[in-house]
């Protein structure tokens, strides 16, 4: 076994799940071969514990690094900071500038909160927004992380979260109290939303603007209508889209404002920064509870932002990942027809997925990790470009797919026993219990 894989034995006797963060679970890749940790990483190129180097074609730190990784700009504006102090007794400035960068984007909001990861942003968002409407309910659609007012939704009749993202979610530790508390719809299902919203007391309504699929039917602009009419705030979670095919929320595509967003992921290109944006009327709701804490107040995160900020808007960063997203889709979709191979292929084109439509698809999702690591490739059935990508990069990674694609055509015509190609276990689907 080689260093990373050994670490990661160890990290699983010392930390519970042995990661701090699901999604980078080695099993979710390839269990027992995934290199685990990394030394360095710089552009689009991650270094292992042994000093293998690989093109990282999957998940590019969950979505947080369009910008690349180690983007000179950014790491410069922060290790001045560094030098010059990141903590004190009194206020950062920058957050200040940075508040005032995203109402500027935002002509609609008026204040700003922020924190520092995707679940402290939506809880915050969650408080106020109960604060502002004096009611308990909560009817939600999409991922809002893992706080007990979301879990809480599991409490109610069957796994309500299933279709959000993550199926199998426990509720240990989550009072039972928050049962019928949230509840969840499915995405361009606006008779469901309405269905709770006339038989609960709803006064929040949670979303993900976009996640696998674009809206019809006018469902954002009937969401928006029902809340304004019923006096619900609408809050859109753009953790995730944010700065993806726009400059702000993708909600900009479609014309519908909400009352609150938030921002995460992009916005610090891998420095830790969320924001809660929202209308004044909502967002001083916030001074009748308490939201506060220490590492809030730090510095690097807001001049992270506040320079990833100025260069995407510079170069137009979001442009460029959708185009490489793009020609990704088109790349796996052209390889999968020629070896007469079934996929689906879902997500906003910067946050692209594919899967196999066969029993067999986890097997071929394991494989491609397994094989592409030996091409030198981080890979999965996902991709997540950054602006240090290019279309050399892609095709190249794509002729090295093919050949993979050819193996798996060989299994689907029953030339091969798929479970034989695999060299470990199969990789996880979701959450599960990590011993």
């Amino acid at each position: 076994m080689k260093t990373g894989q050994n670490l990661y034995l160890k990290a699983k006797t010392l930390i519970p799940g042995g990661t701090m963060l699901l999604s980078k679970r080695p099993e979710m890749f390839l269990p027992d071969l995934w290199p685990s940790y990394f030394s360095k990483a710089k552009g689009c190129e991650i270094w292992d514990l042994d000093g293998n180097q690989y093109v990282d074609m999957s998940i590019m730190g969950i979505g947080t690094n369009t910008l690349g990784y180690g983007h000179a700009e950014v790491d410069n504006a922060v290790l001045k900071t560094v030098k010059s102090g990141n903590m004190s007794t009194l206020n950062c400035p920058e957050e200040v500038f940075l508040a005032e960068k995203l109402i500027e984007i935002n002509p609609w909001a008026d204040m700003v909160r922020f924190a520092r990861s995707g679940g402290e942003a939506n809880s915050i968002a969650i408080r106020i927004a109960r604060a502002a409407s004096g009611k308990d309910g909560v009817a939600i659609c999409g991922y809002h992380g893992w706080h007990d007012w979301y879990l809480s939704t599991n409490l109610n009749d069957g796994d309500g979260l299933a279709g959000h993202l993550l199926p199998g979610l426990d509720t240990a530790g989550v009072p039972k109290t928050l049962k019928n508390t949230v509840f969840p719809f499915e995405y361009n299902r606006f008779d469901e939303l309405l269905h709770i919203v006339n038989t609960q007391n709803i006064g929040v309504i949670k979303m993900e603007v976009q996640r696998n699929f674009e809206p019809k039917n006018n469902f954002l602009q009937n969401i928006r209508e029902l809340a304004t009419q019923k006096g619900i705030v609408l809050i859109f979670d753009e953790c995730t889209s944010g700065f993806r095919e726009t400059y702000g929320g993708i909600f900009q595509k479609y014309l519908v404002e909400p009352d609150i967003t938030m921002f995460g992921k992009t916005i610090g290109n891998g420095y830790a920064l969320t924001a809660v944006v929202g209308r004044r009327g909502i967002m001083e709701a916030a001074q009748k509870t308490f939201i506060s804490s220490t590492f809030w107040t730090e510095r690097i995160g807001p001049t992270a932002a506040l320079t990833t900020l100025k260069v995407m808007e510079e170069i137009k960063s979001w442009e460029i990942i959708t185009a490489y997203g793009n020609k990704m889709r088109d790349g796996w979709q052209g390889i999968a027809d020629s070896n007469n191979l079934s996929i689906s292929i879902s997500g906003i084109p910067s946050l692209s997925t594919y899967s196999f439509n066969t029993e067999n698809n986890l097997i071929y999702k394991t494989f491609i990790s397994q094989e592409m690591l030996k091409k030198g490739y981080l890979a999965s059935t996902n991709f997540y470009p950054s602006i240090a990508h290019n279309s050399d990069i892609i095709n190249q990674y794509i002729n090295d797919l093919n050949d993979v694609f050819k193996l798996i055509s060989d299994c689907e015509k029953g030339l091969m026993d798929p479970i034989s190609i695999l060299k470990g276990p199969v990789c996880h689907s979701g959450f599960k219990r990590i011993n």
